[in-house]
């Protein structure tokens, strides 16, 4: 049987990531959108003081075990004299913001537009949205000592991989990477073994990373390494960049 010559092809659904090349002013203006988000990102951030980034679901309850968890090392965060710094959404987010809140510590959040689970929390002292996720991976590491990655999906793990590299890399250099839930990561860990037997990363990489259920226990290992590395650069305000003393 023939196919007809007038069967109709359905467009493909827009999507940079997809199209190619644009024409230059195009691919300019994108680069100047960078550009102006982590001037935003930094101008916002920089007199914040230094943070514990706290990765974590964006959909787990007020009532789950994870949620309760990150809201207590919120407080153990705050306890510590550290700001504590989200993605600013619901959930884990909201949990270990809230924690700090409640508990008279700094409380940031930084956002990321989306489609869904995009409204920051209410319990952040500051928030700053961004519109790219590379640029906040950015922002979260940058001004951090220390991090701890709680149950989540596909960002979390997105997350949690970026650090580890970077740590991996020397890129950030034995900063304190804590995960919490050994549960939830117990597949994790089986999978690093593996790695190890493979060949594809070393077993000194593992050292990079406290699994512990303990809140007591990860603020201990992020404490040893405050006390060690930990130094304050007093930063200036400059009237000409209109930062507010």
């Amino acid at each position: 049987m023939a196919v007809s010559s007038k069967r109709r092809i359905i467009p493909a659904t827009k999507s940079y990531a997809l199209e190619g090349p644009k024409p230059r002013m195009n691919e300019l203006f994108f680069a100047f959108q960078i550009f102006v988000q982590f001037i935003k990102g930094f101008r916002a951030l920089h007199f914040i003081g230094p943070c514990v980034t706290v990765f974590g679901s964006a959909r787990f309850k007020e009532d789950h075990p994870y949620y309760k968890l990150a809201r207590e090392m919120g407080k153990k965060i705050a306890e510590l004299g550290f700001v504590t710094m989200t993605g600013g959404g619901p959930g884990i987010m909201e949990a270990a913001n809230r924690g700090a809140f409640e508990n008279g510590g700094k409380s940031i959040g930084c956002n990321i537009k989306l489609p869904f689970e995009q409204e920051p929390n209410p319990y952040v002292n500051h928030s700053i949205t961004i519109n790219f996720f590379f640029i906040r991976k950015v922002l979260l590491v940058k001004y951090s000592y220390a991090f701890v990655i709680m149950p989540g999906g596909f960002g979390t793990q997105d997350e949690f991989f970026e650090t580890l590299t970077l740590a991996q890399t020397k890129v950030i250099n034995d900063f304190p990477i804590v995960v919490m839930g050994r549960q939830y990561y117990q597949p994790f860990q089986h999978w690093m073994d593996h790695m190890v037997q493979e060949g594809t990363i070393s077993p000194e990489d593992k050292k990079f990373i406290l699994f512990t259920d303990s809140c007591e226990e990860a603020i201990n290992h992020i404490r040893k390494y405050v006390e060690k590395h930990y130094t304050v650069k007093p930063r200036k305000r400059l009237w000409w960049l209109f930062e507010k003393v």
